[in-house]
């Protein structure tokens, strides 16, 4: 069985499969907390593939939330030239590590 869905969140998209692991941005719940990912673009089950316009109704994938903390520290560096202007500053993105429990296609409306 080759099922698999493409999701967003985050203003991301994702391709998944049940059992992976994705890293997201950070969202609502705790470690172990179960979290429903609504916006489903495109669903490939059993060989059937429904593609959503822009969402794929009914359709949802269930995560369980691994684990929660912040990425690595970038730097952002602003300069110009001549004028000795400079601000360096760091920053560290949150993010939340989703493994894929279900994908589920719902209730057809055909």
């Amino acid at each position: 069985m080759n099922s698999f869905a493409i999701v967003q969140t985050g203003g991301k998209q994702y391709r998944v499969h049940e059992g992976d692991t994705i890293r997201v941005e950070s969202i609502e719940g705790d470690e172990g907390d179960t979290v429903t990912l609504k916006s489903v673009k495109l669903v490939s089950l059993n060989g059937e593939t429904s593609v959503g316009t822009p969402e794929v109704e009914g359709a949802e994938v269930q995560a369980e939330v691994v684990n929660k903390g912040k990425g690595k520290k970038i730097v952002v560096f602003k300069y110009k030239a001549k004028t000795r202007y400079r601000r360096k500053n760091g920053h560290r993105q949150n993010f939340t590590d989703l493994r894929i429990t279900d994908i589920s296609l719902g209730e057809s409306p055909n």
